[in-house]
């Protein structure tokens, strides 16, 4: 049976809700878990869908993997299997950053071509590029990223676009190179700064995380560690944009506000109140009490407007007084949410990577589909803005982002339900 959500509209969310370890984080933290061998231990991690199937990677390259609530423990073997298999990497896109990791410890690779969200193309183009740089030998074969290298040494690489995915396979390559790599245009996400600390904490050499240079000193070795995984921004994010749309008031703890700056301002804009919380945790506020007003968003590499971020845009433009425009520079596929929400009566028209939104009082409930992980968040969050009762469907993305996305709504007060039934279209 396919599951959906229910969600009866014109709920106003209140209260308190906590935030996990960022599933863009915990993901990479676990592949670089191969660079060494021997235990490693995540804390904070989020209770989601992708973190096993993560641990179906690991445990198809020769890894043990035991995940306990918000504790991963991962046990690396001495030589790890070099040949990562389509069954576990076609369920996500973050299953390719085992790549650089690959090449370091194995001096070779074959990593299936990954799957994940429908959001449009991303080229691994930039990746093989920079191994290559680094002495290794990079092609497409059979539908995979086959890569080989006999000694890994220093380069100076420059990024055509600050790619996280290219910028953490090259960097997690770099650490066990002979010499020094500069990653110029490196990608500045704190996800990058947390990846960093925990190489540092294993005994790699790197200067300038969270700049657009990274520098590498290649070390021969190094060593399993603990790490505490950072708070999930994107979700953070999500519940801030919940409170606007629905004129509520959330407290979002576990999250450090200065990662979502830009976030937090374009809700000011809006006409939210927002204040900073440094007790017991570090978190914001996000009150509405009013419709808010409209306001243009522009997706770009971080420290700019996260493409994750976009779909929640589109939504809060679409019940705002007033017109929107958001522009998508990242994934040329985003859009497609932009059709759901029209079912929903949303008063929106794309036109290549922007979308003009002329917001409406209230949205009216429908069927819809999630074609992402944001996108099925976003349904929901404009379902409660709408009249009667709005069905998302394809839910099995939104579990793979959010922990108890459903209780936690429930918690804030919002009437959502998870059915199962055969969907009817």
């Amino acid at each position: 049976m396919s599951e959906h959500f229910r969600v009866q509209g014109g709920a106003r969310l209140v209260g308190e809700v906590s935030v996990v370890g960022a599933k863009n984080s915990v993901l990479k933290l676990m592949a670089a878990a191969l660079l060494a061998e021997g235990t490693t231990t995540l804390t904070n991690c989020p209770e989601i869908l992708d973190v096993p199937l993560m641990a179906d990677v690991l445990r198809g390259l020769g890894c043990a993997v035991d995940i306990d609530h918000d504790k991963v423990t991962i046990v690396s073997p001495p030589k790890p299997n070099h040949r990562a298999d389509f069954a576990s990497m076609s369920k996500l896109r973050a299953s390719v950053c085992v790549l650089g990791p690959l090449v370091a410890r194995c001096r070779k690779a074959v990593v299936a071509l990954p799957g994940g969200d429908a959001i449009g193309s991303r080229p691994l183009d930039m990746h093989q590029n920079g191994l290559r740089q680094l002495g290794a030998t990079t092609g497409i074969e059979h539908g995979c990223v086959v890569a080989e290298a006999e000694n890994l040494h220093g380069a100076q690489i420059w990024l055509d676009f600050p790619s996280v995915g290219a910028t953490e396979n090259i960097l997690m390559a770099a650490v066990l190179a002979d010499g020094t790599t500069v990653i110029d245009n490196a990608a500045r996400e704190p996800e990058i700064i947390d990846i960093c600390v925990m190489l540092q904490q294993m005994g790699a050499k790197i200067e300038g995380a969270g700049t657009s240079t990274l520098t590498v000193h290649g070390v021969q070795s190094l060593q399993p560690t603990e790490h505490r995984v950072i708070g999930d921004r994107i979700v953070g994010a999500t519940w801030a944009l919940a409170a606007a749309m629905t004129r509520g008031d959330i407290t979002v703890l576990g999250v450090d506000p200065g990662h979502l700056n830009l976030v937090l301002e374009k809700l000011r804009s809006a006409g939210a109140e927002v204040t900073t919380v440094t007790e017991p945790q570090q978190g914001f506020r996000v009150v509405m009490d009013g419709r808010p007003k409209a306001v243009d968003f522009v997706t770009l590499p971080y420290p700019g407007f996260a493409t994750d971020n976009q779909p929640f845009a589109v939504a809060l433009a679409a019940v705002a007084e007033g017109t929107s425009m958001i522009t998508e520079n990242v994934f040329e596929a985003r859009f497609r949410f932009v059709e759901e929400m029209m079912r929903m009566g949303a008063d929106a028209r794309t036109d290549g990577h922007h979308c003009v939104v002329r917001g409406i009082e209230k949205l009216s409930g429908a069927p819809v589909w999630a074609s992402d992980i944001r996108a099925g968040a976003g349904l929901v969050l404009a379902g409660l803005c709408a009249e009667g009762v709005t069905e998302v469907w394809d839910v099995f993305h939104i579990d793979r982002g959010y922990p108890q996305f459903i209780e936690n709504l429930q918690r804030l007060g919002a009437d959502v339900q998870r059915v199962s039934a055969p969907p009817e279209r």
